[in-house]
């Protein structure tokens, strides 16, 4: 019998790309004020802290509304950092507010506490903005392992300032939503229970009602990234991030009716887009003609409109569909 040549490994099957999508009909802008915070909590993807200094400029800060009125926009998201802590943070809201538009504050409740924010919460509900607060879980250890020391009490004491204001009450139109983050790398659980529990404990256990929670998953992206990669569990996380893929979600993924600006004004399709430096694709033809290393700027959205542009995608964008989805409208599926 002839010598039979040797028999080679099969080359393994490379990951399935993330499918293209594209931009349907704007209706929020997502604009980050400031990577400045007064925490440092290990989930997050913006890397934000005390000791960052990056500030939205006046010249463009006054270019959102004017974007707002341009492409007849119906939201305006803020979100840092903490973007309270920009100094024209209030004039901002009231200017947009004075648009119709709504405003939702990306809020961390601990700042309502902090020197200097005191009325914040007061002038809040008087501008009628809907306050989506950061509260990564019910129990205090929980909160405190991921956000540090004290937190989760004075977050609690955020709540209840909130609440009495009206936010989270029947009737008021003070909307008040909480967001959900898993302690490590797992997808977060199904929306509807974990709502139920968060809802029956909080009340039980601190008085503190709210309107809807959004269960958000973590992405591998900056400070959440950096401590999967020590723990050694980056790839893995990646990878059922993939694994759990459901194409029903893209229907419904944020960044095809949302664009995210940074505190330079730049555009970016989503916020995690931003922090990874995928700049926003933009026109076709107007992207050919650009200088190279040139960006698609606010000011940008106020001649054309973006609907129907490419979206840049990536292997984190896989975060946003697995399981029952993630958004900053919390899980895509019923």
């Amino acid at each position: 019998m002839p010598p039979q040549p040797p028999t080679l490994p099969r080359p393994a099957t490379a990951p399935a790309p993330f499918p293209p999508l594209r931009r349907d009909r704007l209706e929020t802008l997502q604009v980050n004020l400031t990577y400045r915070c007064n925490q440092a909590c290990v989930h997050c993807h913006v890397n934000a802290g005390p000791t960052r200094t990056e500030s939205m400029e006046a010249a463009t800060l006054a270019l959102i509304p004017e974007v707002l009125a341009a492409r007849k926009l119906r939201c305006l998201d803020l979100t840092g950092g903490a973007p309270e802590l920009h100094p024209e943070f209030r004039q901002l809201v009231r200017r947009v507010r004075a648009l119709g538009v709504e405003v939702i504050d990306r809020c961390n409740l601990t700042i309502l506490q902090e020197p200097g924010q005191e009325d914040l919460a007061a002038f809040l509900a008087a501008e009628g903005v809907t306050v989506v607060a950061s509260l990564p879980c019910y129990l205090q250890d929980n909160v405190e392992r991921q956000r540090g020391s004290g937190v989760f009490q004075r977050s609690i004491d955020g709540l209840r300032q909130l609440n009495a204001l009206g936010y989270g009450l029947p009737g008021s139109g003070l909307e008040l939503n909480l967001v959900y983050n898993p302690q490590g790398a797992m997808l977060p659980p199904a929306q509807g229970p974990l709502e139920a529990d968060y809802r029956r404990v909080l009340a039980a256990d601190h008085g503190v009602v709210f309107n809807r929670l959004y269960a958000l998953a973590n992405m591998p992206v900056q400070r959440f990234a950096a401590v999967l990669s020590a723990q050694g569990e980056l790839e893995d996380y990646r990878e059922l991030l993939r694994r759990s893929h459901r194409d029903a979600n893209l229907v419904q993924v944020m960044c095809r009716k949302l664009i995210s600006v940074d505190w330079q004004g730049f555009l970016y399709d989503c916020d995690f887009n931003q922090q990874l430096g995928l700049a926003i694709a933009g026109d076709p033809a107007a992207a050919a003609a650009a200088e190279p290393g040139e960006r698609s700027h606010l000011r940008d959205l106020l001649r054309r409109d973006p609907s129907g542009d490419p979206i840049q995608v990536a292997d984190h964008c896989f975060g946003c569909t697995a399981g029952s989805g993630s958004s900053c409208g919390g899980a895509l599926a019923a």
